[in-house]
């Protein structure tokens, strides 16, 4: 995979992860309940899950794509409606909306259990990879291209849950974040806004 297209998939890939939303409450909470090292686990193990579907995902699309390519069509269109329903969402969302978590006593293993289960339990990640992983797979694709587009979802998922479980230790990261919530998911609306059409346009070269 060319440096410039990985970067592109960097990109998405992060975009996807800091979009607010279960997730993200996830961390919070199990962070604002146990301190730091649940909120890692937590992370971690979501960032397992969120693998698991990418690896789902990049085996089903090169299927989809040599036998089926109408029906692929039809799921990536279908993708890129998804990510602009998320768009508009995240416009419309408030002021607070996911950022605000109440802090419960946890455990580690509850936090892990918890953040596969979040990411497993939320089958539209599916239609978000293969609306993402769409601009990227092809009939042809090495294994080792395939593994290096589920480890990039799976580390940047983590590595930035990890960061908001480390950045939420200072007392003085929520409040901020929560003060500028709307800003936060007006941009992330206007990101997937750009990536649905960008999804609809066609596949990156």
């Amino acid at each position: 995979m060319p440096l410039s297209l990985w970067m592109s998939l960097v990109a998405v890939c992060a975009m996807g992860a800091m979009s607010p939303g279960p997730s993200l409450a996830l961390v919070l909470r199990h962070t604002l309940g146990g301190g730091r090292a649940p909120g890692i686990v937590a992370a971690l193990s979501h960032a397992l899950g969120v693998g698991f579907y990418a690896l789902l995902t990049v085996l089903g699309l090169g299927a989809l794509i040599v036998r089926f390519p109408t029906l692929f069509q039809a799921i990536t269109w279908a993708g890129a409606a998804y990510l602009a329903w998320l768009g508009i969402k995240a416009l419309r969302a408030g002021r607070a909306a996911a950022l605000e978590a109440a802090g419960v006593a946890t455990t580690r293993r509850q936090a892990a259990r918890e953040g596969m289960l979040v990411a497993l339990g939320n089958p539209k990640l599916i239609l978000f990879f293969i609306a993402l992983l769409s601009q990227f797979v092809t009939p042809d694709m090495s294994v080792t291209a395939k593994a290096v587009i589920v480890l990039t979802a799976m580390i940047i998922d983590g590595a930035w849950y990890v960061l908001v479980a480390v950045s939420l230790t200072h007392s003085r990261v929520l409040p901020w974040l929560q003060a500028r919530a709307h800003w936060i998911h007006r941009i992330t609306g206007v990101m997937l806004l750009a990536l649905a059409l960008r999804v609809v346009a066609g596949p990156l070269g």
